[in-house]
């Protein structure tokens, strides 16, 4: 996963240093340590859920990045890498930029209507 961060800060012409928070697959803690020291990353730029939650597989980051968006944890204009890996050889990361304009999620969000 460390490489995929790598390649899509080279792709978007960012460096480590601009990152203000990472979201990675959350498998487990250990992962998310070695991720981070390869990386550089200091550990409160790593965002992370597994001890609240456990390993939600594929739903991991979009819980994250609900629970720090939810939290207060990032502010708009903030650089948000996101990584995972999966089954077979698979991994990939991306960059959001955090803004306001960010849908924030609800209760009761669904696809039923009031009517």
């Amino acid at each position: 996963m460390a490489q995929a961060v790598y390649d899509i800060l080279d792709a978007a012409g960012l460096t480590i240093e601009d990152v203000d928070a990472l979201v990675a697959h959350q498998a487990n803690a250990r992962i998310l340590e070695a991720v981070a020291t390869r990386l550089g990353l200091k550990e409160e730029r790593v965002l992370s859920n597994i001890e609240r939650v456990g390993n939600t597989s594929a739903a991991s980051i979009p819980i994250e990045l609900a629970l720090a968006g939810e939290g207060g944890l990032l502010a708009d204009g903030d650089v948000v890498i996101v990584t995972a890996f999966g089954a077979g050889f698979a991994w990939g990361a991306g960059v959001i930029r955090w803004g306001s304009d960010h849908p924030r999620p609800h209760a009761g969000a669904g696809g039923g209507t009031d009517d």
